[in-house]
């Protein structure tokens, strides 16, 4: 199946096996340097390699991937290929060779992958929380500054953009938090865009609170 698929298509599906859970565009691009969209994207949907999830996509919102049955069982098959996908490289050779030795592992111990890649335990809603007013007390310079959530999500480790999307909303409704859109449009760049935690039909990228 490798001759179907595009070396940044296989790097997206191993990428997606290692991390074991959905990842969105933004978190690819910070972790490998690119994104799944377009043709690429499309082709892998197709096949059903990977479910790339339409409903977050809103104004400009992130694709979030996440690999099929069907792609594991391509990954699966994958360490057992002798192949290396065109252009060979001399870093595509070697990580086909350390892929091969990896699936050799596997059957020798009679192992899957969901065995050796699971995703991270999930933060709870409360656990999130802690961890926007950690960030946001670093960001910030006084109680009620503004803050973007460009700079406060990237410190909030492995907590995912839906659930921490969801704690966002929730402290905004409960009054606990104050969510605004950048007035200057201009200004924002593609990372602060990703980054805007959508309320009421509007993208919102500044955060304030009131710290006790």
């Amino acid at each position: 199946m490798t001759d179907r698929l595009g070396q940044k298509q296989i790097a997206a599906m191993l990428v997606l096996m290692v991390i074991a859970r959905e990842m969105s565009n933004p978190e690819l691009d910070e972790m490998v340097g690119f994104t799944l969209d377009g043709k690429e994207r499309r082709q892998l949907n197709d096949l059903d390699l990977v479910s790339s999830d339409r409903s977050k996509v809103l104004r400009g919102r992130p694709f979030v991937h996440e690999l099929t049955e069907y792609g594991w069982a391509w990954c699966e098959e994958e360490l057992s290929s002798e192949g290396v996908p065109s252009p060979r490289t001399s870093l595509g050779s070697a990580l086909y060779v350390l892929l091969g030795g990896l699936g050799r592992h596997l059957r020798r111990e009679r192992l899957r992958l969901a065995d050796l890649f699971m995703p991270e335990v999930q933060l709870t809603a409360d656990e999130i929380e802690t961890r926007i007013r950690i960030a946001y007390r670093k960001l910030s310079q006084a109680p009620r500054d503004w803050v973007g959530l460009v700079d406060l999500r990237p410190m909030l480790g492995e907590a995912s953009t839906v659930d921490v999307d969801a704690v966002l909303k929730e402290l905004s409704r409960s009054g606990q938090v104050r969510l605004v859109p950048e007035s200057n449009r201009k200004a924002l760049t593609a990372a602060a865009h990703a980054a805007a935690v959508r309320i009421g039909g509007e993208d919102n990228h500044l955060l304030s609170i009131e710290e006790p």
